[in-house]
């Protein structure tokens, strides 16, 4: 019995890798989580980039549909994507910016360098108004009706079919 002592951890290191192996054929990766659609905007407030009052996310939905759009100045991808919500800007669609996890300095050069989209630009320094919303990186962009209700979510750099069809919903409140 002592002889099989020495190859326990090898033994112990292949189930696990069994376990994993199966796991990993039987999990669709591009499954997105959208946990918070259908689901009241959370309870969240946070400091405007510009003088730092206070902002409750809820209160911004009072005034009409809004795209809440988490973004930070060191995410690629958030830089592929300016260009479109400049584009959604120019079409009357009102958005608000979340820097998530971002210095607010670097915030205000990113938004200098790329364009400013945003009717108000607030800032998630310690990501927890993301953990509310559920992201899971950003960019992420939610469209959030005048009722306060998520209306929808796109995970990942909008392309300009996708932030058409956002658009249109943003204008209808639908």
């Amino acid at each position: 019995m002592t002889r099989w002592l020495p190859f326990l951890p090898l033994v112990v290191l292949a189930a696990l890798g069994l376990l994993f192996g199966l796991f990993a054929l039987n999990h669709n990766p591009h499954v997105e989580p959208h946990a918070m659609v259908g689901k009241p905007l959370p309870d969240v407030t946070l400091a405007s980039l510009d003088d730092g009052r206070p902002v409750k996310l809820r209160d911004l939905a009072r005034d009409g549909p809004v795209v809440i759009n988490f973004f930070a100045s060191w995410c690629a991808p958030c830089e592929i994507e300016a260009p479109v919500l400049m584009q959604m800007k120019a079409g009357k669609v009102r958005m608000v910016g979340v820097a998530y996890k971002d210095a607010p300095e670097n915030t205000q050069g990113f938004l200098n360098r790329l364009g400013d989209p945003f009717a108000q630009r607030l800032v998630d320094r310690d990501g927890r108004a993301g953990i509310e919303f559920g992201v899971t990186g950003v960019p992420e962009t939610y469209l959030v009706g005048a009722n306060g209700v998520i209306l929808d979510k796109h995970t990942g750099p909008l392309e300009p079919a996708d932030a058409k069809a956002l658009a249109a919903r943003a204008l209808t409140g639908r």
